[in-house]
């Protein structure tokens, strides 16, 4: 019998806080204007691809809780503000590696003073938001962009067609017999 394979993060104990959102714009002016010390966080892994935000710094989230405690005290003793978490979309990575870290800094460390959040709609957010943002990043490929969303609207317009048709992508039992007989 085949064991279903978890996914990565059930290894590890859910976050018990959830980190506020960045909005893009408070983001990147922070970066352009040097306003505030400011650390994005990018927990892509395989998806690494295409560009990276300017300066931010690649922790995988498959291996980021075991270094929460380490990039707490880096960040404390470079005086950082700002700890910002990102992946693709910021919607699942992200958040989970900012609430892991949110609750080492405020509950183990006792640390109210930095703050935590998750960039509004990740790095692909951050493409899509124009060249103003693209500017700010680093091995930027828009080749690489274009493919992607257009995979993606691909993959969404498939799904909203077998979902119009109401078959949710099963095959009525006369295509299920015509298929077996050819």
């Amino acid at each position: 019998m085949a064991s279903i394979e978890q996914p990565w993060h059930t290894a590890f104990p859910k976050p018990t806080m959830t980190a506020e959102i960045m909005p893009q714009r408070r983001a990147m002016m922070i970066l352009s204007m040097k306003i505030a010390s400011m650390l994005i966080i990018d927990v892509r892994r395989t998806d690494y691809e295409g560009g990276t935000i300017r300066g931010s710094l690649n922790i995988p989230a498959q291996g980021f809780y075991w270094n929460r405690g380490m990039l707490y005290e880096l960040c404390y003793k470079a005086d950082i503000e700002w700890v910002v978490f990102t992946c693709g979309s910021s919607a699942g990575r992200g958040p989970r590696c900012a609430g892991w870290f949110l609750d080492h800094v405020r509950n183990t460390a006792q640390d109210n003073d930095m703050q935590i959040m998750v960039l509004e709609s990740g790095v692909k957010g951050w493409v899509k938001a124009g060249p103003q943002y693209t500017q700010f990043m680093d091995g930027f490929r828009p080749e690489y962009w274009e493919q992607l969303f257009a995979e993606e609207e691909k993959t969404k317009q498939t799904k909203a067609d077998t979902d119009a048709s109401g078959t949710g992508g099963d095959l009525s039992a006369g295509a299920v017999a015509e298929t077996k007989a050819t």
